[in-house]
């Protein structure tokens, strides 16, 4: 397994089609581009082939967040997802907060997360909302 530590070769259309794997939907190409430039990008690879991501964003001074971290499932259960934590820890130049689905709790308590402050989160108002 490779991993790479501020993944530039990531290109939006390879990281769609793995996300797809794991969470299908319609993505919009370009506004994937832009969020992908601006986020530490982590990166498994097997032979070549995306099989785990864990992106980073961060002020770089008081706040970073995890704003995933996906695994293929046919590569879960495997300690990709704990490495890519590790690696995380290792180049963050923040405290990183993040949510976890419901049921992942575990994984992160067992990876030596500590539970934080809750989340919340406020939607874009859509134009003419008051």
């Amino acid at each position: 397994m490779e991993y790479r530590v501020d993944d530039r070769s990531l290109t939006p259309e390879g990281f769609l089609a793995f996300v797809d794997q794991v969470w299908p939907g319609e993505y919009d190409v370009e506004k994937t581009r832009s969020a992908l430039a601006r986020t530490l990008n982590i990166t498994a690879r097997d032979s070549g082939q995306l099989v785990g991501c864990l992106r980073i964003l961060t002020d770089g001074c008081f706040f970073g967040t995890i704003t995933e971290l996906l695994v293929l499932p046919a590569y879960q259960r495997r300690g990709i997802g704990s490495r890519l934590l590790q690696l995380a820890g290792e180049h963050t130049p923040t405290r990183l907060y993040f949510g976890a689905q419901p049921g992942a709790e575990g994984f992160y308590e067992k990876n030596g997360c500590r539970r934080s402050l809750p989340s919340y989160m406020i939607e874009p108002q859509e134009d003419g909302a008051p």
